[in-house]
């Protein structure tokens, strides 16, 4: 009997070891690629990091400006501010070439600043004005610029996802060498399509880098209380999809991680996760208090890990700025933003006409 056990054991181990190596020699079969360990950090010349100050600037006082509007009752409905993940948008911008798209949710204010959208434009549609994106009917969520290859602001969470999974999918359809660059958050990284978007595009081998921007607190509850697997970058091992994590408040690793990602698109191997760990200063929109933690948190923050604050520090020390210069950008940039409010509160509202505009019967 037990002469018959072992022989029954050492059959199920021949036949174990056997189908292990028929499946590793499946080419269908999969390995864990994701990895959490720290890419190089680019190394900035002096364009790069002035361009880098400049561009988060931009958006933190543009971002600034449209919070005091909300506060004056001149934006109405909802408004989420990018307050402190600059460095994510700016850094992945600097990495991908014209023609490449964009896609995010409803966060989405910086992302249109840095892929070139007019930000009395921008202003303008927050004010729901007819020189805005969508001429006044769209706000803070739903802008557009087919000509800057940005696709939106969506409202639905994680809703972009599907969608930018299938401007990847045309791009791969039309040999065209484009790579699709799909933001979301933590909060919409654990919705359904997500998943079925990840499947596909690995199947398809999709030229798509789904951006996860992890600024821990989704709309208003902690990534430790909501996530049971919260390293965002492992979320596509099942479907043999690569993931990395990165510091996403310094511009300069989040470059570096964009640069291997693009070039693993279009490379042709298929997609690429990238989670980005970042913060929001401000709560999850304009009516969020964001009482869920601490002030000390917010300011430890600030004061330890501000991406701008990370560049001008560099730009200091390396004798690339000198202080006044550093001031002179920033003056420069809120004369852009107070032009853009002033146009955005001069311009007039959408006739009633233009209620029948674009709409599908």
């Amino acid at each position: 009997m037990a002469a018959a056990k072992q022989s029954t054991s050492r059959a199920k181990t021949s036949a174990a070891k056997a189908t292990g190596s028929r499946v590793a020699a499946t080419p269908n079969a999969r390995k864990t690629r994701s990895k959490s360990t720290k890419p190089a950090i680019a190394e900035f010349n002096k364009d790069q990091e002035v361009k880098a100050f400049r561009d988060m600037l931009l958006i933190r006082r543009f971002e600034e400006k449209a919070g005091q509007l909300y506060g004056m009752g001149l934006i109405g409905g909802f408004c989420h501010l990018y307050i402190g993940q600059e460095a994510v948008v700016v850094g992945m911008q600097m990495a991908i070439e014209d023609g490449d798209q964009v896609i995010t949710g409803y966060r989405d204010h910086g992302h249109m600043l840095v892929c070139g959208m007019d930000p009395k434009g921008v202003m303008a549609e927050l004010t729901g004005r007819s020189g805005g994106y969508s001429r006044g009917k769209g706000g803070s969520m739903h802008m557009f610029s087919k000509e800057k290859d940005f696709y939106g602001g969506h409202g639905i969470v994680g809703g972009q996802v599907s969608l930018g999974t299938g401007l990847a999918f045309s791009n791969r359809y039309r040999k065209n060498d484009r790579v699709t660059l799909t933001y979301f958050g933590d909060g919409a990284a654990n919705q359904g399509q997500v998943y079925e978007s990840l499947n596909m595009a690995e199947l398809w081998k999709l030229p798509c880098i789904y951006i996860i921007e992890n600024n821990r607190y989704a709309m208003g509850t902690s990534v430790a209380r909501s996530s049971s697997q919260p390293d965002f970058y492992k979320r596509g091992e099942s479907f043999g999809v690569p993931g990395k994590q990165v510091d996403g408040m310094d511009v300069r690793s989040v470059k570096a991680l964009g640069d291997e990602a693009v070039n693993w698109c279009r490379g042709g191997k298929g997609p690429m996760i990238l989670e980005m760990l970042t913060y929001r200063y401000r709560g999850h929109s304009m009516s969020d208090p964001a009482k869920y933690r601490s002030k000390e948190e917010v300011q430890k923050m600030r004061d330890e890990q501000d991406p701008i604050e990370q560049v001008r520090k560099r730009l200091l020390e390396k004798d690339w700025a000198k202080e006044s210069e550093l001031k002179e950008f920033d003056k420069e940039v809120r004369s852009i933003v107070a032009e853009a409010a002033e146009y955005a509160q001069a311009n007039p509202e959408p006739d009633a006409s233009e209620l029948w505009t674009d709409i599908y019967r």
